[in-house]
């Protein structure tokens, strides 16, 4: 019997941290350094499971409401945006604040103040109970009506139907965000849109490496926790673009070793929350099967993007 030849395992770039997640995580951390623990982080700073126990070892304390921090400490809201009754209750309590918001985000809620002062119904394309729309409506309370499909758009109601505009959570799926678009603007044929899309530069981004992994795999692996929206929507991408099967994982200690049989070429990315290390050691556990594994980059998009730091990090107090 021939022993089969090595697997290929297909690495597809963009893959990973985001410019938004990459200065979240740095924001917490410098905090850190400059105030010593502990540092209050409201919510999951980013959805990644792996990424929080990691701060939480070097100190930060996660809370779910801003009454959980005690008077006078330092806290962070996270990457998907609070509303800004969060930031007068945390104002009220006497709260240090460090904004980690995503400029994405905070792009998406300017756009949703700026229609409401507009007197346009918003229609907001999201997840309910996701972090970051929970964020958004709190920005135009009362104006925004929230759907998460195309058949969602036929009962909504509306004041005018030629004063409607749209918005969207930054991590769907491109393909249905436009579905839902679709359908608005046959019901609304006047609906306003952003000039750019919401869906952020990254999502799209590991969206579309994610179509060409499909085509070219037998089965594709997304790391990334199952918090994790945009990594969710990277699944059913790949489900639908052509690949054998597709599972998220949180690491590689999730791999279920039927996946592997009669399957050549793997394809491995990972959602825009999940550290790189989390992808090597995938590699690793492939490459240490009887078989082995070799692998080919699959650079689809050059990404390079940047945000920077708020400027309050330098007013923090450093602790030596």
């Amino acid at each position: 019997m021939v022993d089969a030849p090595p697997r290929t395992i297909l690495l597809a770039a963009p893959r990973g941290f985001c410019a938004g997640v990459d200065r979240a995580i740095k924001i917490v951390e410098l905090a850190l350094e400059a105030c010593g623990p502990p540092v209050y982080v409201r919510h999951a700073i980013v959805h990644n499971t792996h990424v929080v126990a990691d701060l939480e070892t070097k100190g930060a304390v996660f809370v779910e409401h801003e009454d959980d921090v005690p008077e006078g400490g330092l806290v962070v809201f996270s990457a998907h945006g609070v509303p800004p009754q969060v930031r007068e209750r945390a104002q009220a309590l006497g709260l240090q604040m460090l904004d980690a918001t995503c400029p994405l985000v905070t792009k998406v809620h300017y756009e949703a103040r700026h229609y409401a002062e507009q007197d346009y119904d918003i229609v907001l394309i999201g997840h309910e109970g996701h972090q970051e729309v929970i964020g958004t409506m709190g920005h135009a309370p009362g104006a925004i009506h929230l759907v998460e499909t195309a058949e969602d758009i036929g009962s909504l109601s509306v004041r005018d139907p030629d004063r409607v505009a749209y918005i969207s959570q930054t991590t769907l799926s491109v393909d249905d965000a436009n579905r839902v678009i679709r359908a608005l603007k046959e019901r609304f044929p006047n609906a306003r849109g952003p000039r750019g899309d919401d869906i952020c530069y990254a999502t799209q981004n590991r969206q579309d490496a994610t179509r060409v992994l499909a085509q070219r795999s037998d089965l594709v692996l997304v790391v990334g926790s199952d918090t994790s929206s945009n990594s969710k929507r990277m699944v059913e991408v790949a489900r639908d673009h052509g690949a054998g099967a597709a599972y998220l994982i949180d690491d590689a200690g999730a791999i279920d070793p039927q996946w592997l049989a009669g399957v050549d070429t793997v394809g491995l990315t990972s959602g825009a929350s999940a550290p790189d290390l989390l992808v090597q050691g995938v590699i690793d556990a492939l490459q240490a099967l009887p078989r082995g594994a070799r692998v080919e980059p699959l650079e689809v998009v050059d990404e390079q993007m940047h945000f920077a730091l708020p400027a309050a990090l330098h007013r923090l107090p450093l602790t030596n």
